[in-house]
């Protein structure tokens, strides 16, 4: 099957609507999974898009004692960090709702990138297929720590990523392979400076956002690009 086939398009028009949209996406997806499996795992991605849709969660119900979160990639930055996506995600929403803590899973990227890996790797072992994992995309085509010109790393489910084009230079960055293991992936993109990362994936261009093809393919949410 082509990439496009593979890739389903969404585009919404306004910001208020694609945060709805994929919060009434994730809400979905978790029932379905609960009612499948007996619990939901979600991968976060960071960002601004996905933050307003982690606060909308916070204020959503939902099974929330059997959620399992996990997060794409971190950078390696002292736990309170600001620009940790960790923090991001427990002050938008995780500390609002009812999930147990024993099952917030975030990436000790304040170990650095090598030991920071290694623990996040053994944390993923015997995890099943994800149900929902959420990326973003950058203006340069990266999604998670996947970045334009790097070799792409598959030895283990979470590994470190150096010499990043944006800082930190350290991160740590689940891996193709794993984040490709996943039941549905849901890409949320919105501002016209995506608007050449969109025209090359939409062209067939190797970005790195291509790299993530699971077996159901990919949606994308897209608000602020024109779809050509």
């Amino acid at each position: 099957m082509s990439l496009n086939a593979q890739t389903r398009w969404h585009t919404f028009q306004s910001q208020e609507e694609i945060n709805q949209a994929a919060l009434h996406r994730i809400l979905a997806a978790a029932d379905a999974a609960i009612a499948k499996y007996g619990n939901f795992l979600i991968v976060l991605a960071g960002g601004s898009t996905p933050k307003a849709v982690y606060q909308l969660l916070a204020k959503a119900d939902a099974d929330w004692a059997n959620w399992h979160v996990y997060h794409n990639d971190d950078r390696c930055l002292p736990v309170d960090h600001v620009e940790r996506n960790s923090k991001m995600a427990r002050d938008a929403w995780l500390s609002h709702v009812a999930i147990p803590e024993h099952q917030i899973h975030d990436i000790p990227a304040e170990l650095g990138n090598v030991d920071g890996a290694k623990a996040y790797a053994q944390t993923l072992a015997g995890v099943r297929t994800f149900d929902l994992v959420i990326l973003g995309l950058g203006e340069d085509g990266h999604t998670a720590s996947l970045f334009p010109g790097h070799v792409v790393n598959n030895t283990a489910d979470a590994v470190p990523v150096y010499h990043s084009p944006k800082p930190p230079a350290d991160r740590i960055t689940i891996s193709q392979d794993r984040l490709n293991n996943t039941h549905e992936v849901m890409f949320l993109v919105t501002g016209a400076g995506k608007q050449e990362a969109v025209d090359q994936w939409r062209a067939g261009v190797a970005i790195p956002a291509t790299l993530i093809q699971p077996p159901q393919g990919v949606d994308v949410y897209c608000f602020g690009v024109q779809l050509a």
